[in-house]
Formats: C-alpha cells, structure tokens, sequence
C-alpha cells in the first residue's frame, strides 16, 4: 500500500491567515453592529449614503461594486427600519434615490465608532509602523487584484 502524497498543512498558507483575521475581525464587528438593529452590510450602504444628497441606486451600487439587486434589497430592509428613504423623481417617476433619514444620518457615526473601536481592539497590538505596513500590502494586494467592491459579507 502505498503512502498518501505529501500536502502542506492549512497554517502554510498566507490565506488562511488572512481568512483567520478577516473573519474575527468580520465577526466581532458584525456583534457590534447588530446591537444597533443592522448587518455589516447594512452599514455599508449607510456609510455610502451619508452626507451625500440622495442619489440613484444605480450610482450606489458601481461605487460599492455590487449589483443593482443587492443595493436594492439592502435599500428595502433600511427603509423597513426606518434609516433610509426612497424617493422617486418629481420629472420621471420611474428614477429614484436613496437617502439616509435623520435617525439613519444620526446613526451613522455611531457606527463608525464601532469601526474604529473595532479596529483599535484587533489591530492596536500592532506598532503604527506595523499597522500602516499591513494596510499598505493589503492595498496592494486589493489594487493589482483589481479588487474594488465594498466586502459587505
């Protein structure tokens, strides 16, 4: 009997480290933004739309990369909660926007201080050195990959 051929371990890939991160990062955020009433992905758009005037879902959706369905889906649980608003256009009524509502815009640097803190938490043992090392090879990584949507997931 012949013995099985000779993989490399899961620890010997740079990817899995990157996933290890990404998802406790992912997942700690994502138990933040929940007690809040939103996904990560809700936040997203959130973030998208604030202090900016409303704006088409189309447009929306080529600057987060992600299809017209997905903005739209995303754009009915917000306005469901309460934190977005569609509007349809006084000259064509089939044209419509989204905007953030005054609780949804009150939300938003709520949640950027999660951002932030969640950030903090994860990446603060990392010197500043360190830190903007890892943001620059992810950047590069993300750039030569030709990786531009918005990880909403």
């Amino acid at each position: 009997m012949s013995s099985p051929p000779s993989v490399s371990a899961l620890t010997d890939h740079v990817g899995f480290w990157l996933r290890m991160v990404s998802n406790h990062v992912s997942q700690a955020f994502a138990t933040k933004v929940a007690e809040h009433g939103v996904t990560v992905a809700e936040w997203c758009l959130m973030r998208t739309l604030y202090g900016r005037e409303p704006t088409a879902p189309s447009r929306i959706a080529d600057e987060m990369g992600l299809t017209r369905g997905a903005v739209t889906r995303l754009a009915d649980r917000l306005i469901a909660k309460g934190l977005v608003v569609r509007v349809a256009s006084a000259e064509d009524g089939r044209r419509q926007t989204l905007a953030l509502t005054a609780r949804g815009s009150d939300l938003v640097p709520h949640l950027a201080a999660l951002a932030d803190r969640n950030d903090t938490e994860l990446f603060g043992c990392l010197g500043a050195d360190e830190r903007a090392a890892l943001e620059r090879l992810l950047r590069t990584l993300a750039d030569r990959g030709r990786m531009t949507a918005v990880p909403t997931d």
